[in-house]
């Protein structure tokens, strides 16, 4: 017991105290650069803090960013006359009759609005300006000498046994025929308007990645496996590459799975659609349509349809109150509790 290496007098208080007093104070070692360490892998702060220069050529990436398609499309957009003015859909239209178009205000009575939304966007219109997009990257690419890849040659893989022009290069095809083929893949293989968003999304980022021009000779495979992509990750039920052989009959499996793995490698295996840059497109398809006077259906709105806004927009309301009181406070200190205060009364 008076040995002092003894177990009890190791644990005193006072010996530890003292052991801790003689340690070295600490000295944070420098820290090693990625070159010091081997290390050449992108940490992931350094692909969400792009700067503005990285933001402004990946517009499918950030939603601040301009699309491409918005800014080709208003290079070349000519000033409406008065006639066209006159013919365009508007808010106010109410009925056509032979002569001057009349045009009503909306009022409390009748209200005039398109049925396509940013959640359930319009099939038909919305395949029509992405189709209009994809005419105006054709028509406004940049004639620099850019590579054109192999896979997406459509003489070199070609979607039909019938043969190909020899200048089948140098004619840019029509909004019309960029419209039927978008909406033959659509219909035959029963996609969304969403999809169509979401492959003109895949189709930019291609673009910017690979840094690649569309044109006459690769835009119907670029197409073709922008809409193969945005089928897979958007809808639950996606199209395999058989279906689309079935749709398009001189095409083989094999050339659809080089075309899909190939897609894939030049995307970066990046197939990330936030939500924001899909509500950038869309509202951009939206604006450039206004501009081309491609506007979206205008109807009245009906006494159904408003009691399915207004179900809507209940629905809405109740999932946000029932939001905002899962994250209320379970415990509130005493110093900022404000109640009133009953106490009993005293009767003398």
């Amino acid at each position: 017991m008076g040995n002092t290496t003894s177990c009890c007098v190791s644990s005193s208080p006072k010996h530890r105290r003292n052991n801790h007093s003689r340690l070295e104070p600490y000295r944070p070692e420098p820290e090693l650069s990625r070159e010091d360490t081997a290390c050449n892998l992108q940490h992931i702060s350094d692909r969400e803090n792009m700067d503005d220069l990285n933001m402004e050529y990946n517009p499918s990436d950030h939603p601040r960013a301009s699309t491409i398609f918005l800014s080709k499309s208003q290079t070349d957009v000519p000033v409406p006359t008065n006639k066209v003015r006159e013919k365009r859909k508007s808010l106010y239209i109410n009925h056509h009759h032979p002569g001057p178009v009349r045009r009503k205000y909306s009022s409390c009575s009748t209200i005039f609005l398109d049925d396509s939304t940013v959640s359930q966007p319009n099939l038909k219109y919305t395949i029509k300006c992405v189709a209009l997009a994809i005419y105006y990257h054709i028509k406004n690419r940049e004639i620099d000498g850019r590579m054109l890849l192999d896979i997406f040659d459509e003489k070199a893989h070609p979607l039909s046994k019938s043969e190909l022009p020899s200048d089948y290069s140098m004619h840019d095809p029509e909004q019309k025929q960029i419209y039927r083929f978008v909406r033959t893949l659509f219909s035959a293989a029963q996609l969304t308007a969403e999809c169509a968003i979401v492959t003109l999304v895949y189709l930019e980022r291609l673009l910017t990645y690979a840094e690649i021009d569309i044109c006459p000779a690769n835009w119907k495979r670029i197409v073709l496996g922008a809409i193969l992509l945005a089928s897979k990750v958007w809808d639950d039920q996606a199209v395999w590459n058989v279906d689309y052989c079935q749709i398009l009959k001189d095409i083989t499996v094999e050339d659809m799975n080089e075309l899909e793995r190939q897609f894939l490698e030049l995307l970066q295996f990046n197939i990330n659609v936030p939500s924001s840059v899909y509500a950038k497109y869309y509202f951009d398809l939206r604006s450039m349509a206004e501009a081309n006077s491609l506007s979206y259906p205008l109807e009245p709105l009906s006494r159904d349809k408003a009691q399915k806004l207004e179900a809507i927009s209940r629905l809405c309301e109740d999932s946000y109150k029932d939001l905002k009181k899962s994250t209320k406070k379970r415990s509130v200190s005493a110093d900022n509790l404000s109640m009133v205060r009953w106490c009993p009364a005293i009767l003398s």
